[in-house]
């Protein structure tokens, strides 16, 4: 790898890590990017769904990551609320197409990313359309949309993200399908077997490289994953709900987003507003959600899901920075085939300063053989 172009890299990774919180929720990489991981970086074709404020953030890193080629899609206008926290538009662009307002500034981070357009409604396109793209994130959708492409990447092999915020709060999902990742760490005196190490993880090799006098183990792992309408039904992991203490340190934004979507279902996509029957509804949904996922009835506060209904649907820059810094650093991993991403629910209470990461998949046998 040339010198120039590992330079290039190392001064645009400290915006990725700056907007997703300085490694809070996830540390920032001990090794230096290796030129497998710089070609494939460079090589990487994305479609990135919705143009509002956490899309702007996620372009911005993965442009200024220098991927290899961008596509921005989004059929809506702008309009005057959208001016208050996308930093890609200016008063100019009221009433042009989101995608197509955002794009020369986009552009212009890193012209060397070859960035596209597209200003059709992403529920119509085929299940063909997504097999040109090495990675998909929908941002800012409703439970049916995001499963309908769920679904369509599933159906061409390509991994899935989705995102969303809502004021004070927000989420990141993953859907990799499949995926293998390598963790380099000091070697131990203990042998690392292949094996099972959770539903979801396993360890299927491990190797050796002499690195400035010490021994550095490359461990492979591979995670698989479920789709977004498995992983909204599922129930925590049995350890989660195995005591009362671990019920109580579950955030009940889960059980609130949850609720958000069958609201939206049952209201053909419309967001709940003040009016009594909607506040009615969504405190028995919310209600009904948290004790399918036996949690205790106290840790779902009325404060709490005041504070949800008032946030919902609203931007709020410091929470999308945070957000958008999550999904490229982990996309950035992902595509480079390195560390843990994230399994599979990311939850961010801004107002708690918690991101806790649920793996939340169908009922099946554990390893030691019981049903969790």
């Amino acid at each position: 790898m040339a010198h120039d172009e590992q330079q290039a890299f190392d001064g645009l990774e400290p915006h990725v890590a700056s907007a997703a919180g300085g490694g809070i929720l996830q540390p920032p990489r001990s090794q230096a990017i290796s030129a497998d991981e710089i070609a494939l970086l460079r090589s990487a074709n994305l479609l990135l769904v919705g143009m509002r404020a956490l899309a702007n953030e996620i372009a911005k890193n993965l442009m200024l990551a220098g991927i290899g080629s961008l596509t921005i899609l989004d059929h809506h206008l702008v309009t005057e609320d959208d001016l208050g926290s996308q930093f890609f538009i200016s008063e100019l662009h009221v009433g042009m197409n989101r995608a197509a307002a955002a794009a020369s500034q986009v552009r212009a981070l890193n012209p060397r990313v070859a960035l596209s357009v597209d200003m059709e409604n992403i529920l119509l396109k085929p299940p063909e359309f997504y097999s040109m793209f090495d990675l998909i994130i929908a941002t800012d959708l409703d439970l049916s949309p995001l499963s309908m492409i769920n679904a369509a990447c599933r159906f061409v092999n390509k991994p899935f993200y989705a995102a969303g915020s809502h004021g004070m709060y927000g989420f990141v999902f993953a859907d990799l399908i499949t995926h293998e990742f390598v963790i380099e760490r000091e070697k131990s005196n203990l042998s690392t077997t292949v094996k099972a190490e959770t539903m979801t993880r396993s360890i299927i090799a491990a190797n050796a490289k002499d690195l400035n006098g010490k021994q550095i183990e490359m461990v492979t792992k591979r995670e698989i994953y479920s789709p977004i309408n498995l992983a909204n039904t599922s129930p925590l992991q049995s350890e989660q709900v195995s005591s009362r203490r671990r019920k109580l340190q579950v955030s009940p934004l889960l059980t609130c987003l949850r609720a958000l979507w069958e609201f939206q279902a049952l209201r053909q996509q419309s967001l709940p507003t003040h009016s009594h029957p909607d506040l009615e509804l969504f405190t028995k949904l919310a209600t009904e959600k948290h004790k399918e996922l036996q949690l205790p009835p106290e840790t779902l506060r009325s404060e709490f899901l005041r504070s949800f209904l008032q946030n919902v649907g609203s931007e709020i820059a410091p929470v999308t920075a945070f957000l958008g810094g999550q999904v490229a650093q982990d996309i950035i991993n992902v595509l480079g085939q390195r560390e843990q991403p994230i399994q599979n629910f990311l939850l961010f209470d801004s107002e708690d300063s918690k991101g806790p990461v649920y793996a939340l998949h169908p009922i099946f046998p554990s390893l030691d053989g019981r049903v969790v």
